[in-house]
């Protein structure tokens, strides 16, 4: 089935951790009727990874099998896939691709105050300063279906919700 076939788009909401990927998907699937689907949970639910990193206090995902568990729900469009990786999923997969993006000292408070410590703090952080996930998604995708939006407060996620929101409703399948 290809994008075009597809009633409904499918979005990814990606960037560093502690940006409000979450957040921004649940209240946009609340608003749109659309499903979201939180990789991390997945993962750990579906058991698509390869093991724990000690390091980094996380599952190593297992990118094939996502990708497998997916390819059918992707299809038929109606999705908002949450994670902070963007590289490995399909580019027919998407319509749009929202990166969100945190001023640094707002994100090291979230990530603190979730536990984070040593080289996963200061890991997350770098990728933030060095826009390393707007970097893959614009490697990744079109350019054109791209979009940076800044998720520093309560308002910022509420005024990209709403925007993202009329994009669904305006969205019309390419032809």
């Amino acid at each position: 089935m290809s994008q075009n076939s597809r009633k409904k788009p499918n979005i990814l909401v990606t960037g560093t951790p502690g940006v409000g990927k979450t957040t921004t998907s649940s209240l946009l699937a609340d608003s749109t009727q659309l499903r979201h689907i939180n990789i991390g949970e997945l993962v750990k639910q579906k058991n698509l990874h390869d093991g724990w990193d000690d390091e980094f206090d996380c599952h190593i995902i297992n990118e094939d099998l996502v990708c497998d568990e997916l390819e059918d729900i992707m299809e038929e469009g109606g999705n908002i896939v949450d994670y902070h990786g963007c590289d490995f999923f399909p580019e027919r997969w998407f319509d749009r691709v929202v990166v969100l993006q945190t001023n640094n000292p707002v994100l090291y408070d979230r990530l603190s105050n979730r536990g984070y410590q040593g080289a996963k703090l200061s890991n997350n952080i770098e990728c933030e300063i060095f826009q390393v996930l707007l970097e893959e998604a614009k490697g990744s995708y079109p350019e054109d279906i791209v979009i940076p939006l800044q998720s520093d407060s309560v308002e910022d996620i509420s005024r990209n919700v709403g925007m993202l929101t009329d994009w669904v409703r305006n969205w019309q399948p390419a032809s």
